[in-house]
């Protein structure tokens, strides 16, 4: 499964962004190889409008199936649902590295979208 967390920068100890559509980037995790890349979402950090529409647009053509953020707005949670993007909170300062290994041991809360 891929995973993409809000972050603030492209490695481990970078810290997750609390905002997600308009988050720096995104540090997607494959979880079966643990192979990581970095997707870069400058382009929506000074949109005026459409964000979260737009980056969660992004994600499901990166094939994403999963974010991990702090939390999901109504419109871009209606793009994830149609994508069938689980998104999972609760990640609060932590960072890359703390917030998916809370993943891993299922700490994480669902986000009803």
């Amino acid at each position: 499964m891929k995973i993409a967390i809000s972050a603030t920068g492209d490695q481990w100890d970078a810290a997750v962004d609390t905002r997600f559509g308009r988050a720096k980037g995104f540090f997607v995790i494959d979880t079966e190889t643990e192979e990581t890349s970095y997707i870069d979402n400058t382009s929506n950090l000074e949109a005026s409008h459409g964000a979260g529409t737009s980056s969660s647009q992004m994600i499901i053509n990166k094939g994403i199936q999963a974010v991990i953020t702090e939390a999901v707005g109504p419109k871009a949670g209606q793009v994830l649902r149609s994508g069938n993007i689980t998104v999972y909170t609760g990640v609060g300062t932590s960072t890359i590295k703390e917030a998916y290994e809370k993943f891993k041991n299922g700490e994480l809360k669902k986000q009803a979208l």
